[in-house]
């Protein structure tokens, strides 16, 4: 990849989007913020298997759920999205499900769970799946009956999106970003979520573009870059291992969807008519039964930073994750409920595991497998390893813009 194979970013929207990403202000109870779960000091993710996003306190591997009085109701069903280098020119498809996509079924250009009502002019994917966390209930809304964005949303979904924008606009710093920055804007009034939408992806598009690692120097012609070992490993990916398969491309990902019987557990991306927590994946957008349990492939540089690994965080290291790719029923067989990482809370342990006990729901997903088992030594799953890790950006750890110590709000910054 080069810089080439990204969208331009404008570096005075990314300021705004950088202090609206980790502004609280966007949130329903003004409690948490983008950044909570997609923290800079943990590469753009929380580092849990399933967070806790509305109503908890604190950061990555130390954020609990609030007390008894106030607790939560649910996790979130799905582990925090990697936000490397998903300013490209050619993603198409984002969440784990894929329920937004490019399309012209309606006149925004995407389909995404806001149907018609998602407004016209977000001028990338990444602008349009910004809108969506602001939205749900257990990631930033909250309740319905805690506050007016939740209650709007609990109507109609883009009910929401002027009352957040209002909250932004009439704060003076904030208009005068806007206003400066983009020329559509001739006085904080004439802000939109449309521009909110679209700040927040140049943050995201510029901070976490990344293409620096030992493989990208390699495929440069640097065929130093690479030692032995990860070379190997190389080899293995695009060759017996049959990853490429997959993780194709130089967004090394096709974009596509894949079921591989992750271990289950959590509430699940439950839809209305599920009797128990599950998660389906793209079948709960699609509708199609042949989409049960397929879930979108994840790029894959700087995943040595991204743990834990899978829609559901399954895997807290890259061996695991591979061992699992490479034969799922056998990786099922010993995997244990103690590799998730789920911040502690009484409540819902008693529920977080409870989908195993549904035999029927485990021989579907355990028949909803679209890899080959193949089997290698400990030495070859060692190289792969080591090619994973030769993914990592030699710049991965220094952001241009990095976390605000203060934002316009006032707010405090996680």
């Amino acid at each position: 990849m080069t810089d080439a194979d990204f969208l331009p970013v404008d570096p005075a929207k990314a300021k705004i989007g950088q202090l609206l990403f980790y502004d609280k202000i966007l949130s329903g109870n003004r409690n948490i913020s983008c950044g909570t779960c997609h923290h800079h000091d943990l590469a753009g993710g929380d580092g849990l298997s399933l967070g806790i996003g509305e109503g908890g306190t604190g950061l990555g591997k130390n954020r609990i759920a609030q007390s008894d009085h106030d607790r939560i109701r649910k996790r979130i069903p799905r582990n925090a999205s990697s936000l490397w280098n998903l300013g490209a020119r050619d993603i198409s498809v984002l969440f784990h499900d894929g329920r937004l996509s490019a399309s012209n079924l309606y006149d925004s250009g995407f389909n995404s769970p806001a149907e018609e009502w998602l407004p016209k002019g977000l001028n990338s994917i990444l602008a349009a799946q910004a809108l969506f966390p602001l939205t749900a209930r257990f990631e930033m809304a909250g309740d319905p009956e805690e506050n007016e964005v939740s209650g709007a949303v609990n109507d109609r979904i883009d009910n929401a999106w002027p009352i957040i924008t209002k909250r932004v606009r009439t704060l003076p710093e904030y208009g005068a970003l806007f206003v400066a920055a983009f020329e559509g804007i001739k006085r904080p009034e004439d802000v939109t979520i449309v521009d909110i939408g679209n700040a927040l992806a140049a943050f995201i598009a510029s901070e976490w573009r990344n293409h620096d690692s030992p493989f990208d120097r390699y495929l440069a012609g640097d065929r130093s870059a690479l030692d032995a070992k990860a070379r190997r490993g190389m080899g293995l990916f695009y060759g017996a291992a049959n990853c490429a398969a997959c993780h194709s491309g130089p967004l090394m990902s096709d974009q596509s969807f894949h079921a591989l019987a992750l271990p289950a557990f959590g509430p699940g991306k439950t839809r209305r008519f599920d009797p128990h927590p599950r998660d389906v994946g793209r079948m709960g957008k699609s509708d199609l039964l042949e989409d049960a349990y397929r879930f979108r492939t994840p790029m894959l540089r700087n995943v040595a930073l991204t743990a834990p690994y899978g829609h559901n965080g399954a895997y807290p290291t890259l061996e695991g994750i591979v061992r699992h790719h490479l034969n799922p029923l056998k990786a099922l067989e010993t995997w244990r409920t103690d590799m998730a990482h789920l911040p502690k809370a009484a409540w819902l342990e008693q529920v977080d595991f409870i989908v195993q006990q549904d035999t029927r729901e485990m021989a579907r997903q355990r028949r909803a497998i679209d890899v080959t088992p193949i089997e290698l030594p400990d030495e070859d799953i060692a190289a792969l390893v080591a090619f994973l890790e030769s993914l990592t950006g030699d710049s991965a750890q220094r952001r241009p813009l990095g976390r605000p110590r203060t934002v316009p709000s006032g707010l405090p910054v996680d």
